[in-house]
């Protein structure tokens, strides 16, 4: 059971993502019929100004949450797992809510296989695919070591030791899955706000940046201070898929995956 500070400070940050604006003592308690006394919940807001979760602009204002009670209060929140996702519902809402959704479809490719050609070229046998690259005699010994791994491994660790041309070969291939982007227009006014540079603008809109992100939330890498990342692994027309939601701390992420499924 939480107690009565941290129940006030999810009350004013819930308050805050529904309302967008600074919500007062009196304003508080009448939303959700708190019992406690004007007073009180001020003294509390006092206390968690002095910790640096709650921030007032003037004497006489209301209270915002700052981005690291944001941070706390989405890590807590939006810790489950997605199973089946309705598109549909993704694309509407990320154009009502104001988000940025990323979906690339997940092929489970293993390398099954690498066949040496006379020296000169390597084949590289994956589950339902081949690609044919120089051959090297350190770099056939390398990969042999990686037999039996998915393709993203493959892809992250040839891109981690500098093996361009496996990297360039097999991202070919993982760029041509199945994606989406919902809402591309939001993407874009974060990349000019924050001045964002090509190559990383570049990374988003291939879906490249799904090569190094996990299922889980992300806040000051991928995305500019204020902002976070939510990852997960999850089913779109029953066909394994990763999603990526971004969009400022202070949008409704709840009322988000809750309306697109039943979590």
């Amino acid at each position: 059971m939480i107690d009565k500070k941290e129940f006030l400070l999810q009350s004013i940050i819930k308050a805050y993502i529904e309302h967008c604006e600074p919500i007062g003592s009196t304003q508080l308690k009448s939303m959700y019929d708190i019992t406690y006394s004007p007073a009180t919940i001020r003294g509390y807001f006092k206390k968690l100004g002095e910790e640096g979760f709650l921030a007032q602009e003037h004497i006489s204002s209301g209270r915002t949450p700052t981005t690291e009670a944001l941070k706390q209060y989405w890590t807590s929140k939006l810790n489950f797992t997605l199973n089946s996702v309705d598109e549909q519902a993704v694309n509407y809402l990320a154009h009502e809510i104001g988000l940025s959704v990323f979906i690339q479809e997940q092929k489970f490719d293993i390398l099954q296989n690498i066949l040496n050609v006379e020296n000169k070229y390597m084949i590289l046998e994956f589950t339902t695919f081949a690609v044919t690259i120089k051959f090297s005699d350190a770099l056939f010994r390398f990969l042999n070591d990686m037999v039996s791994l998915e393709l993203s491994h493959i892809v992250n660790i040839s891109k981690q030791v500098g093996a361009l041309e496996v990297y360039e070969s097999v991202s070919q291939y993982v760029q041509n899955k199945n994606f989406h982007i919902y809402n591309t227009k939001e993407f874009f006014h974060l990349a000019l706000k924050y001045n964002l540079d090509e190559n990383k603008i570049k990374r988003f809109l291939s879906g490249e940046i799904f090569d190094s992100l996990d299922s889980g939330l992300y806040f000051d890498t991928i995305v500019p201070h204020g902002y976070i990342a939510s990852c997960h692994n999850c089913k779109i027309n029953n066909i394994e898929s990763k999603m990526l939601v971004i969009g400022e701390l202070s949008k409704d992420y709840e009322y988000f995956y809750n309306k697109i499924s039943n979590i």
